[in-house]
């Protein structure tokens, strides 16, 4: 069943820039077609929404199963199939959101068809959002909800690929955009004027700097492949032609923090940098400037591998070496917002993710089935 419902899955192309409605009310229809109350947290347009469920009991915690449901887009990728058309061959089913995410979200619906009628003692709770792709932007809304109830989650597992191996953590994610200001001139009077670019670039200077201090003395985990936190420039521009001193120069640049560290604290030093770049020009240019402001963040996820949800997690999959994940989830803020213990697990790698024939391996679908089915032995227990 599981590879029937992926295929229903993949056929909705929920790039995060689109609709996700149509995949949402397909499952909630699946679930009220078992008798099952969906709880539909939509945006105030009606064309997104996340979901909510709960199977068994709803006066105690129970065992969330978090996915997303959009994906990234196709556009400018070398597809040999049709991206939002399931095709199976060579042990993998081959489209868009097959590993990223939407493999462990058709698992989960399977669950549920298997679960219906069972008396659990333990709910089961489905738990979908939109927009994950672009910084963990639709469960927002959904995390909000559930702040109000009195029984949080005992436990969440977030389906993102790991491999069927259980993932302690991943980075917090801060995203910022900075803005410098200069003056325009004649380029022909270049020192009349004051360059944006080169006070953006001053400021990458800056950033490269923290950059190194980050590597070399700052705070490590030795958990993931990069063990320390990051810095990187994504985007820059500014300038309207070559013969103009351009006033404006807009730079995008984000923040991977390590648990111990606050990207918060991080982006402040990097303020006072861009303050003591904008007082060497000030005499001259009082309207020199570089503004930051934060576009996106979210929270680190460091779960304590003795905790009991890594060892609830590890009875249910074969392989049980822990590790940590390179890419961000919303687990970070189910933890940080709703203190509820995290791990993520789910069918695939990311390594398949993002690409064009993005697949997941059939096998890996299975391994996902077996988890289900452990989980749903526990839950009647």
């Amino acid at each position: 069943m599981t590879l029937d419902l992926l295929d229903r899955l993949v056929a909705f192309p929920t790039v995060s820039r689109d609709p996700n409605r149509d995949l949402i009310d397909f499952v909630a229809s699946f679930l009220a077609e078992r008798g099952i109350e969906s709880q539909l947290i939509a945006t105030p347009d009606g064309r997104k929404a996340n979901l909510l469920a709960t199977l068994g009991p709803k006066d105690r915690p129970g065992i969330m199963l978090s996915g997303h449901t959009d994906v990234v887009p196709v556009d400018g990728q070398a597809w040999s199939s049709e991206p939002f058309r399931m095709g199976v061959r060579d042990g993998r089913a081959y489209g868009r959101g097959t590993a990223d995410m939407k493999g462990f979200v058709a698992a989960a619906l399977a669950l549920v068809d298997r679960a219906v009628g069972a008396k659990l003692r333990t709910p089961l709770q489905l738990a979908l959002s939109y927009d994950e792709e672009i910084g963990c932007v639709g469960v927002r809304s959904m995390i909000e909800e559930m702040s109000g109830r009195t029984w949080q989650p005992r436990f969440c597992i977030v389906g993102e690929p790991t491999s069927m191996r259980v993932a302690l953590g991943h980075k917090g994610k801060l995203a910022a955009r900075a803005c410098a200001r200069g003056v325009a001139a004649h380029s022909a009077l270049a020192p009349h004027g004051l360059n944006a670019i080169h006070l953006a670039c001053d400021f990458v200077d800056r950033l490269r700097f923290r950059q190194a201090e980050l590597a070399t003395g700052g705070r490590k985990d030795a958990d993931y492949d990069v063990p320390y936190t990051t810095i990187h420039v994504g985007r820059i521009g500014g300038g309207t032609a070559l013969n103009i001193v351009p006033e404006q120069c807009t730079l995008d640049f984000e923040i991977r923090n390590v648990a111990a560290d606050d990207a918060a604290d991080i982006l402040e030093r990097l303020r006072r940098d861009a303050d003591a770049i904008v007082a060497r020009e000030t005499t001259r240019f009082e309207c020199a400037a570089i503004d930051i402001e934060t576009v996106n963040a979210y929270p680190a996820l460091d779960t304590s591998p003795d905790s009991e949800v890594v060892a609830f997690a590890k009875a249910l999959v074969e392989d049980e070496r822990t590790f940590k994940v390179a890419y961000g989830t919303e687990g970070g803020l189910f933890q940080a917002n709703l203190a509820i213990p995290t791990v993520v697990c789910g069918p695939g790698s990311m390594d398949q993710g993002h690409r064009p024939d993005e697949f997941v391996a059939l096998d890996q679908l299975v391994g996902a089935d077996r988890m289900m089915d452990r989980l749903l032995a526990k839950l009647l227990v």
